[in-house]
């Protein structure tokens, strides 16, 4: 795949930049099982994990227009090697407390949040830079290639914990996360970019507020954004919450760990497709796509059996997989790179704040009307709230690849 005329990995810092960023995916893989099991291990209260774990999430909400901002502000690779090094330390940490067995909530939920800080300021930077160090018609397949290495990730990663949780240890596995991050910001150290342009150098907050205002004036964008918040807040309460009950009363556990791998493998899939696809018209292909990854929320509410379940989920997962390189891509091409991290930071906060509302609502939710009636509702709404910005000029007219901003 890597071998076309076109492949990005032709540049040398993007091929540095996309071999450190499997490196720290593949570690943060690993992470949420091992510290699972390490915390659980640790303290034999899900209480405590739920701590850890809302430690984690709370600062990257917190910090993360801030980060959209010094990504803008300052050179891209310099802020990853810091964020990366900054979380390598706070894993390492919690590793070491872990290990050594000295186990306090308070000390391994400090790890973690320290952690999420420093992802808050990663997560911008990552589709800020790409334009930066490949050309404009690599993107689509530098953001391909990407996404299948976050894929393969995501299903080598938990197996690899698994082994060294059942061998070693969890504690181990983290520690194994800290080094992938200190490993990938050495390679990010090696990715050199052009120096930030002097009308850039303003300050933080001031940054922040202009890039709300930007925000609202690229009328598509915020519309996909307010859109994928609605997603994201059924989307999670449907299949996270509810979906895991309903499936125990059709297919089982076992079986619902199978079709959580067929996503996967779906998602890698579009990965490849996508690398050799070329649509004149992505965002408007990446909408359709994730219209149809409600598919297995619909097989659920239906009370569907393994094999309609799983091979929906397969669909849902390509569809999913589609969207996200057609909305990376889209971003890249059609946002000027001086507001890139913070459009990006604004996207990410409708995603993460949908999480925790999602998570909320869907047990209320599926106790006054059922759980399958609430999973197929939603199915609709979220079909619903993926095409809305087709209805924009805006959205439709997008073109790959468009006219740049200077």
């Amino acid at each position: 795949m890597g071998e076309g005329p076109r492949s990005p990995l032709r540049h040398r810092a993007f091929a540095v930049f996309c071999t450190g960023r499997l490196v720290s995916l593949l570690g943060s893989a690993m992470t949420p099982v091992a510290l699972a099991f390490a915390v659980l291990g640790s303290s034999h209260s899900p209480t405590d994990l739920g701590v850890v774990l809302a430690a984690g999430i709370v600062p990257r909400l917190a910090f993360l227009l801030v980060g959209g901002a010094v990504g803008d502000r300052f050179p891209r690779n310099r802020v990853l090697r810091l964020s990366n090094l900054g979380a390598g330390a706070a894993q390492l940490a919690a590793a070491a407390i872990l290990l050594t067995g000295a186990y306090s909530l308070a000390a391994v939920a400090v790890t973690e949040f320290l952690g999420g800080v420093c992802t808050a300021f990663t997560t911008p930077v990552l589709r800020g830079i790409v334009p930066q160090i490949v050309p404009a018609e690599a993107l689509r397949p530098a953001n391909s290639l990407l996404s299948t290495s976050k894929n393969v990730t995501k299903i080598a990663g938990p197996a690899v914990a698994g082994v060294l949780v059942g061998t070693v240890g969890g504690g181990w596995a983290i520690a194994a996360d800290g080094i992938s991050f200190v490993l990938a910001a050495l390679l990010y150290q090696m990715v050199t970019l052009p120096p930030v342009r002097a009308s850039e150098q303003i300050g933080l907050l001031h940054s922040v507020r202009t890039g709300w205002r930007e925000f609202w004036r690229i009328g598509w964008l915020w519309r996909v954004v307010t859109a994928f918040t609605v997603y994201n807040i059924v989307f999670t309460g449907g299949w996270l919450v509810l979906g895991p009950g309903i499936a125990q009363t059709t297919i089982g556990a076992a079986g619902w760990g199978a079709v959580l791998s067929v996503r996967a493998v779906g998602a890698l899939l579009a990965g490849l497709v996508m690398y050799r696809l070329a649509p004149r018209r992505l965002l408007p292909l990446g909408l359709t796509s994730a219209a149809l990854t409600v598919l297995p929320l619909l097989a659920l509410g239906l009370h569907a059996g393994f094999a309609v379940l799983a091979g929906s989920t397969f669909v849902a997962g390509f569809c999913a997989g589609v969207m996200s390189v057609a909305w990376d891509t889209t971003m890249q091409e059609n946002i000027p790179g001086y507001l890139l991290s913070r459009m990006a930071a604004f996207d990410d906060f409708g995603s993460y704040a949908g999480i925790p509302v999602g998570e909320l609502l869907a047990g209320p939710l599926g106790a006054a009307f059922g759980a399958p009636q609430v999973v197929l509702a939603g199915g609709i709404l979220i079909a619903v709230a993926a095409l809305s910005p087709l209805r924009s000029p805006a959205v439709r007219a997008l073109r790959h690849p468009p006219v740049r901003v200077p």
